[in-house]
């Protein structure tokens, strides 16, 4: 019998995936805009008008964070069946309805959630109202790097398709464990490697925002999942700014840790095992629309001990990590914010220094103490990190596509390229710079005067949300994974037709600089593509302290979000 082609995979998989969605689920067809339909940009509001969804199940997808969800669920004022059942159904969900729209899952597992929500619901009743921990019943969606046991891992390339993993990943049997439905595994772009999620199999996220832009990647299905209210709680991975980048084109908080916090262990990647080790390894964590959801999640991680089952974990619970050092009577001091406007490679276009600068004023406003932070390292990140990306050669992913005859998609099919792997010296040398760095990175944590800098912002991008395919240098992001620095999205407000203006002076500082103003340039764009998507920053703190991270984001927010002082924690 002869192979497979990638063709006909894609065809089985679809079929395969179209054959979990109830037909009386589905979205009448005039309610899902095609590819071309530029009348319906904005698609946040089809679960309302389609009246598949009762008042109720409305108010469960949209009024609940993850938390809220939890204390419901914990006091028998929500079951457990009711809030799957209402993230899981096109009659009574709205996931359902992405699927159509905006091809945002991969893996779709309602079955499966919905029995073990009627588990749960009457393990409750058993057991006279104990939960199974503190996630119980509450609907998790995951990136589909993760493995799920009897679902594929395929991460968009066919010869990894009809493959079921016979083992869950690390992260899945801990949510698991604290009680969470896995409901869902969300898309990703072709090899992991581009920030438009994007695949032969599943074909193309959309951002739900406005399907003009990109809606990020490689969690790009997470983020457009949790963006749209699919999802109120999504896993992703980050090597690159894979999190962090969703969480911006979707409005969202994206909470990258450090290598060795959240469990990685179990899942499919376009690499060799023990190929990261070599280079930079990828860090999990959640995307989410509040905050605290981000601590949430790092809690319970925290709490389940997953160095017992993680070799790469490091021992710590989360209320021993490291916070904002503010005192408490006389000693009491205020937080320490720093601002970093620019990496030095690629110049931030107007309407990013803009809103860098509307945060710095609401948080001298609130009453906490922002530096200013000049960095002549970062410019030296860039580089060096695209070296480690490379370090393989990207020999093991054209063997899985030429397996089946599998093409790049577009984008990637003018960036990828098989090459010769990295040798030890050379490898030994990227290793050698990078702890250089790092090395000098640790001084930035001082002001002059030496006091602790807290934590600081920059730009999650030196653009606004792009068009699709068009997302420029990830040095702002990127940076952080070569340091190993926890680092987050917070959104701050949406883009206005007053942040149009503004000009780029001087010269290009780099071929990534020349192609960012070419996101300005009203010669080559339509400047109007960026009104009503989202303006967030980016929230950096030193190695291991992700306690202290999400403390500083709490800061920010709260400056942002309240016109009250908040002059000292």
């Amino acid at each position: 019998m002869p192979p497979s082609t990638w063709e006909s995979i894609r065809a089985r998989k679809q079929a395969e995936h179209e054959s979990r969605i109830p037909f009386e689920w589905r979205l009448p067809s005039d309610l899902i805009p095609s590819e071309s339909d530029t009348s319906a940009l904005n698609v946040t509001d089809v679960p309302r008008k389609c009246g598949l969804l009762s008042s109720r199940e409305l108010d469960i997808t949209e009024k609940y964070d993850a938390t809220a969800l939890a204390a419901e669920i914990r006091a028998g004022r929500l079951s457990c069946v009711e809030v799957t059942d209402a993230f899981c159904k096109v009659r009574k969900q709205r996931s359902t309805e992405e699927v159509q729209a905006l091809l945002i899952e991969g893996e779709i597992m309602f079955t499966d959630a919905m029995n073990r929500a009627r588990w749960l619901d009457a393990r409750y009743r058993a057991t006279g109202g104990k939960t199974v921990g503190p996630l119980h019943g509450v609907p998790i969606s995951l990136k589909d790097t993760f493995k799920v046991k009897g679902y594929d891992a395929s991460i968009g390339i066919a010869s990894l398709a009809f493959d079921p993993a016979t083992e869950n990943s690390s992260l899945v049997d801990i949510l698991l464990e604290a009680g969470a439905v896995i409901y869902v595994k969300t898309n990703i772009p072709q090899t992991l490697m581009a920030l438009d999620s994007d695949n032969n199999l599943f074909g193309r996220t959309t951002n739900p925002l406005n399907r003009k832009v990109t809606a990020g990647g490689s969690s790009g299905g997470e983020g457009a999942l949790v963006g749209m209210r699919g999802s109120v709680l999504g896993i992703g991975t980050d090597v690159g700014g894979s999190i962090r980048i969703p969480a911006m084109c979707n409005g969202l908080y994206g909470f990258k840790p450090s290598v060795g916090r959240v469990p990685y262990a179990g899942q499919q990647n376009p690499q060799l095992p023990g190929a990261s080790k070599l280079a930079l390894p990828a860090s999990a964590g959640p995307i989410s629309t509040t905050l605290r959801d981000c601590e949430l999640l790092m809690r319970v991680v925290s709490g389940a001990k997953p160095w017992e089952r993680d070799p790469e974990i490091r021992m710590g619970r989360w209320e021993n990590m490291d916070d904002l050092e503010v005192g408490v009577g006389e000693k009491q001091r205020k937080p320490v914010i720093g601002v970093v406007w620019r990496d030095g490679l690629i110049e931030p276009l107007p309407p990013v220094l803009k809103v860098l600068e509307e945060v710095v004023d609401k948080l001298k406003d609130s009453g906490v103490e922002v530096v200013r932070m000049d960095i002549p390292q970062f410019q030296k990140c860039q580089s060096l990190a695209n070296a480690f990306f490379g370090a393989d050669g990207g020999n093991y992913v054209f063997d899985l596509l030429e397996k089946t005859g599998e093409p790049l998609t577009k984008w990637l099919s003018t960036r990828l390229r098989r090459k010769k792997a990295l040798g030890p010296d050379e490898l030994r040398e990227l290793h050698a710079r990078r702890t250089e760095l790092e090395t000098e990175f640790l001084k930035i944590w001082k002001t002059v005067g030496g006091k602790r800098v807290d934590a600081f912002i920059c730009a999650v991008a030196p653009h606004p949300v792009p068009p699709i395919d068009r997302w420029n240098g990830v040095s702002y992001t990127s940076s952080f994974v070569l340091l190993d620095y926890p680092a987050g999205t917070l959104p701050v407000r949406l883009f206005r037709e007053s942040d149009l203006k503004g000009d780029m002076g001087g010269e290009a500082l780099s071929a990534w600089d020349k192609v960012n103003r070419g996101l300005w340039d009203e010669k080559s764009i339509d400047r109007g593509v960026y009104v009503g998507t989202p303006l967030s920053v980016q929230v950096v703190a030193p190695k291991l302290q992700e306690r202290r991270l999400c403390r500083a984001m709490e800061v920010i927010d709260e400056a942002l979000r309240s016109s009250k002082p908040a002059a000292k924690l």
